[in-house]
């Protein structure tokens, strides 16, 4: 299967931060890419850990997707992975110098597409 960097078009605006550049440039096409990989992931991490999703409202499946992104090491180092492994060299290079803050906006674009996906489906 041979997987390609969508082109998303209207993210890129003047006067945006180099960090802004890289999340929409690079962060955002490949997100966008594993979507389907992200969100089966998610579907085992929850069939996993048996959380009862069917029981709880949106607002509630919502809280729980962001805390599993905020609290769950393992699984945010996991997710990290499934990105990062997509980098080119200077992708990476960038990367390194700025991983905080990318891991940041990485954990929180993932996150919302699971809730914006399970939102509707769950």
């Amino acid at each position: 299967m041979n997987k390609e960097r969508p082109v998303l078009q209207n993210l890129i605006k003047d006067n945006m931060s180099a960090i802004e550049l890289f999340q929409n440039q690079t962060l955002r096409p490949i997100i966008k890419m594993q979507h389907t990989l992200l969100i089966a992931s998610f579907k085992n991490y929850i069939q996993i850990r048996k959380i009862d999703f069917s029981s709880l409202n949106v607002q509630k499946k919502r809280s729980k997707i962001s805390a599993v992104y905020v609290k769950d090491i393992n699984y945010k180092n996991r997710i990290l992975g499934v990105i990062i492994g997509h980098f080119t060299m200077d992708e990476f290079q960038y990367y390194c110098l700025n991983s905080s803050e990318l891991n940041k906006r990485i954990l929180k674009i993932v996150a919302q597409r699971v809730q914006d996906s399970f939102g509707e489906n769950l």
